[in-house]
């Protein structure tokens, strides 16, 4: 939850293609802080970055809303407040939103020829927190050529599909065992 974004090609009941990065929801929120410091001169945590990725956090800007945020003035050490825009948090998301990009990329060269004809028609499922960033699917899209979709209930569904593949062990064994 948070550290890292899995990226599996799945096919026939077993796992065709896995990898782990070591970057999501918290290296989001990271960014944010960092963007926040260098660029408006303002001290925010974790909790407030966390915040502003979920009110106002985008992979493509749409509207450029603004929102709010209360930190400390890094040259005073006073509190201080300053709007950010959309446009802002796009900015400050941008180089993690590559990396987990050239991880779908990464994914799409090593899957075998013979499925790429059904990720054309089926596409993407994105889960997990990460697929609640607004935009992120068209993001996605934009950048593989594929349609994206964001999975029902994203917090929830991988549990839930982890139970019902340990209801039917038989037909899921490969997809549970560990490497």
């Amino acid at each position: 939850g948070g550290g890292t974004t899995e990226i599996a090609v799945m096919s026939l009941g077993g796992v065709v293609y896995s990898k782990s990065l070591r970057v999501a929801g918290d290296a989001l929120d990271q960014s944010i802080i960092a963007y926040m410091r260098k660029k408006m001169n303002l001290m925010i945590g974790d909790s407030t970055a966390e915040k502003i990725k979920k009110e106002i956090g985008t992979a493509i800007v749409t509207n450029n809303n603004t929102y709010a945020v209360k930190g400390r003035d890094l040259r005073s050490g006073t509190p201080k407040e300053v709007n950010i825009t959309e446009e802002d948090t796009a900015e400050a998301l941008n180089d993690i939103l590559k990396q987990m990009v050239n991880g779908i990329k990464d994914a799409l060269e090593s899957t075998p020829p013979e499925l790429s004809a059904d990720l054309v028609d089926m596409g993407l499922v994105l889960t997990g927190g990460g697929a609640l960033l607004k935009n992120i699917d068209k993001r996605f899209s934009k950048e593989t050529g594929l349609p994206v979709h964001i999975a029902d209930e994203p917090l929830s569904c991988v549990a839930v599909g982890t139970g019902k593949a340990l209801d039917q062990e038989q037909t899921f064994s490969t997809m549970l065992t560990e490497y």
